[in-house]
């Protein structure tokens, strides 16, 4: 990320990482932070599961994983990657014959413990596999299938066994001369992913995915989330993040994506900047974002729009923003263009108008990128 030297308090020094590579997505060194999400179809299921990475891709993810647990999934996983506009990460587990089939399948990357997919001479075919196939490979260390040799040895989950464990599996792929990984070590509590994240984080420069496992639904999992994994990416940590909630994967990407923007370390869409309304507001801003939150959902181009109830801090947030209207009462408000005050527009209508408005900038900043290219 650059830095800021008008503003240097909002710098974000990103860990020095290594860089690797998933499918045509590069993860680490300088590349964008990476957006993550996992499907949850029946891989069998091709149709469906195919339907539920496009909807991914088209909401921002730029890989997503699809779970291989049986040699049925691994023939399907060779059609969605095939159909797939975004590289397909193998999710393994246990059987090592799983990595090898969705290394030929055309995974792009398989996610493995190496620990427990068998002994070495199996652990060396899957590897093979990878190598021969283009393919990388990511650690995930869990707190929950954490060893039993390191439960023993700490007594239970903390982030000392977590980083040992994901060392160990580092050193298993690095023995086999295979440096093409990234590792993740999550939990489900907040404390122990940070600490467990920071441990490993000064432990290697391999490219790190951030999650916090298993952490809930939409509103809470979201909240829990952007706390860790906001937490860490303000830190300079982590190159991939994957937000893990019991909701849609879309959701899953649109929470990733504004935890980054939230951090100016990713860009893409409208970034709406809205008042929680009060008895001044001059019309009905919650059911106006939410309008507005739908109707530009087909937006991708970077840009700002703020949508303020009255004029007490309206005018001001319209200073900073492309687009934006400012509830000034009497049925009708004010449109801000490019920071400044533009035209009046009835209430009744404004939906539609910023909609217009803000599609027109799109345009404009789309066609002003093209020329500069």
């Amino acid at each position: 990320m650059s830095l800021n030297h008008v503003r240097p308090w909002r710098n974000i020094h990103r860990r020095k990482s290594r860089q690797i590579m998933v499918g045509d997505v590069a993860v680490g060194g300088d590349a964008p932070i990476a957006v993550q999400t996992m499907t949850n179809t029946l891989t069998t299921d091709v149709a469906a599961t195919v339907a539920q990475v496009q909807a991914a891709a088209e909401a921002g993810a730029d890989i997503v994983r699809v779970s291989v647990p049986d040699e049925a999934s691994s023939k399907a996983l060779k059609e969605i990657v095939r159909e797939s506009p975004v590289p397909i990460v193998a999710d393994i587990h246990f059987h090592y014959r799983r990595g090898i089939e969705a290394a030929e399948a055309g995974a792009a990357c398989l996610r493995i413990n190496p620990g427990n997919i068998g002994d070495e001479k199996r652990v060396k075919e899957v590897i093979k596999a990878a190598r021969d196939h283009n393919c990388s490979i990511r650690i995930g260390v869990n707190a929950g299938s954490l060893e039993k040799h390191l439960l023993e040895k700490y007594g239970e989950p903390c982030p000392e066994a977590m980083v040992e464990s994901g060392l160990e599996h580092i050193r298993i792929l690095q023995d086999n001369d295979f440096h093409e990984f990234k590792i993740s070590v999550k939990a489900s509590d907040v404390f122990l992913s940070a600490a467990a994240y920071q441990g490993i984080a000064e432990a290697t420069d391999a490219p790190i995915h951030l999650g916090i496992t298993e952490a809930g639904g939409l509103v809470s999992g979201t909240i829990k989330s952007a706390i860790g994994l906001g937490n860490l990416l303000w830190m300079g940590i982590g190159d991939t993040i994957r937000v893990s909630l019991s909701a849609d994967p879309v959701e899953e990407v649109k929470v990733g994506y504004e935890i980054l923007k939230s951090l100016g370390l990713r860009h893409r869409g409208v970034n709406i900047i809205s008042c929680p309304s009060c008895a001044r507001q001059g019309f009905d801003v919650i059911k106006t974002v939410e309008a507005l939150e739908q109707r530009l959902e087909h937006i991708k181009t970077p840009m700002s729009l703020s949508i303020i109830g009255c004029v007490v801090n309206g005018p001001g947030e319209a200073l900073m923003t492309d687009v934006g209207f400012t509830g000034g009462g009497a049925g009708s408000g004010m449109v801000y263009l490019a920071g400044k005050a533009s035209h009046k527009m009835s209430n009744d209508q404004m939906i539609d108008h910023i909609v217009e408005e803000v599609e027109k900038k799109a345009a404009e900043l789309d066609a002003a990128q093209e020329a500069a290219e």
